[in-house]
C-alpha cells in the first residue's frame, strides 16, 4: 500500500477524465465552479515507523506527520492535485482500527495508521487566455473579458468551519470524517432591484397594504410573487405568505405599484417580519423591505394561544 501513491494519483485522475455530465457547460467535473471530493483517498503516512507515529498521534503532535502523508507529498508535483484545498488534519488518522475498538490495528500485520478519509474542495480557477485571445482586441476589451470572467468565475465562496473524525463509530476498521463548510454566493447586484414597504399598521384584524417599486429593468414575470418573512427566514420558501406582484401587465420602471394582503394571510400572533420579492426568472429575492412589527390579532390576545388560525400562521 505504501508503494501505490502513484497509483492512487492516477485513479483520481481517471475518475475525472472519465466521469461525464449531460450538461453542455459542465460536461466534466472539473468544469464545474464548485467541487467537494471526499471518501477514502487510500493515502498512507510514508517513511515514519510504526513507534513514531503512535507516539505523534498519542501526545497529538499530528503536525510531525504532514510532511509524510502520501496526498499532501503528491500534490507538489501533481499540478491539478495543487488546485484542491484540504484543511489542516489536526485530527488522528482515521484507518486502521480494530472494529469496535477506539485502539490501531492490533492484528498480524499491524498496518500504520493513516488519514486515509479526506474531504477536499475545489473552486474553478480563473480563467487564463491564450496567445489567440490576447493578440485580439485592445486593452479596453481584454479588461472588460477579464473583469466578466472573475465574475463568472468566482460565484461563491467557500469556508470550512470544521474539518474532523468521530471516534465513536466501531462498525468499520475506518472512522468517519467530518467537515462543516459554509458557502457564500457572490452578489449578482450590488443595490435591491426592487424596493418593498409595508404600509400603515399590520395586523391580523384588517387586510394590509405594502408597495413596491421597480428600480431597475429585470426579467420580471407575472408568476414574480412578494413573501411575508419571519426575520431570520433561510430560504425563499420559508414564507409564511404571499401575493403575486400584478395580475395582468407588468409594472414599469419606478412605477410605484400597491398590493393588498389578505387579513387571513397575516400571522395571528405577530411578530417582527420583512418583506422579499422573489423573482421566479432569476430565482432569488431580489429585494426586502426593512423589518417591522405585525401586531398582535385581538382575537388572539381575546381566544387565548390555543387559537388555531386555518392556514396554520398563528405561530
Amino acid at each position: 500500500h505504501i508503494q501505490n501513491a502513484l497509483q492512487r494519483v492516477d485513479e483520481i485522475e481517471y475518475i475525472l477524465d472519465t466521469q461525464d455530465f449531460d450538461f453542455y457547460d459542465t460536461p466534466h467535473v472539473l468544469d464545474h465552479k464548485v467541487v467537494f471530493w471526499f471518501g477514502d483517498l487510500n493515502f498512507r503516512i510514508a517513511d515514519h515507523g510504526l513507534h513514531f507515529l503512535r507516539s505523534s498521534i498519542n501526545s497529538e503532535r499530528f503536525h510531525l506527520l504532514w510532511s509524510k502523508d502520501q496526498l499532501t507529498m503528491m500534490k507538489k508535483n501533481e499540478p491539478f492535485l495543487q488546485e484542491f484545498v484540504e484543511g489542516p488534519l489536526n485530527f488522528k488518522p482515521t484507518y486502521k482500527f480494530g472494529r469496535k475498538s477506539d485502539d490501531y490495528d492490533t492484528s498480524g500485520k499491524k498496518r500504520k495508521p493513516a488519514w486515509t478519509d479526506r474531504i477536499l474542495w475545489r473552486i474553478k480557477p480563473k480563467h487564463l487566455p491564450s496567445e489567440e485571445e490576447d493578440d485580439e482586441g485592445d486593452e479596453s476589451e481584454r479588461a472588460s473579458t477579464s473583469t466578466c470572467n472573475d465574475q463568472d468565475e468566482y460565484p461563491v465562496l467557500v469556508t470550512q468551519n470544521t474539518y474532523t473524525s468521530d471516534m465513536s463509530y466501531g462498525v468499520s476498521d475506518h472512522k468517519p470524517v467530518l467537515a462543516n463548510f459554509t458557502l457564500e454566493l457572490r452578489k449578482c447586484f450590488d443595490t435591491p432591484l426592487v424596493n418593498i414597504s409595508p404600509v400603515g399598521v399590520w395586523s391580523a384584524d384588517q387586510n394590509a397594504l405594502l408597495t413596491y417599486t421597480v428600480q431597475e429593468d429585470f426579467m420580471s414575470s407575472l408568476w414574480d410573487w412578494i413573501g411575508l418573512y419571519k426575520v431570520g427566514f433561510k430560504t425563499a420558501m420559508d414564507y409564511e405568505s404571499f401575493v403575486w406582484v400584478r395580475e395582468n401587465e407588468l409594472p414599469e420602471v419606478n412605477e410605484e405599484i400597491q398590493r393588498c394582503v389578505d387579513k387571513d394571510a397575516i400571522p395571528l400572533l405577530g411578530g417582527e417580519y420583512v418583506l422579499g420579492y422573489y423573482s421566479t426568472n432569476m430565482n432569488s429575492i431580489i429585494g426586502l423591505s426593512d423589518n417591522f412589527q405585525i401586531l398582535e390579532s385581538k382575537r388572539a390576545a381575546v381566544e387565548g394561544p390555543e387559537l388555531e388560525d386555518t392556514n396554520g400562521l398563528s405561530k
